[in-house]
């Protein structure tokens, strides 16, 4: 049961560095201001002021 504990501790650790590296690649390359910008359209077309 160990072994499994580790395993899973150690996926979960992986996993949240790999998104936090990709969140951080996609900032760099401008995509921020993208997505940024599509949020707030879609948030302006749902309350009806866009």
């Amino acid at each position: 049961m160990g072994f499994l504990k580790i395993c899973k501790q150690k996926a979960w650790l992986l996993g949240t560095a790999l998104g936090i590296a990709f969140l951080g690649l996609g900032a760099a390359w401008g995509q921020l201001e993208i997505v940024w910008k599509k949020a707030v359209m879609i948030c302006l077309e749902c309350i009806g002021i866009g």
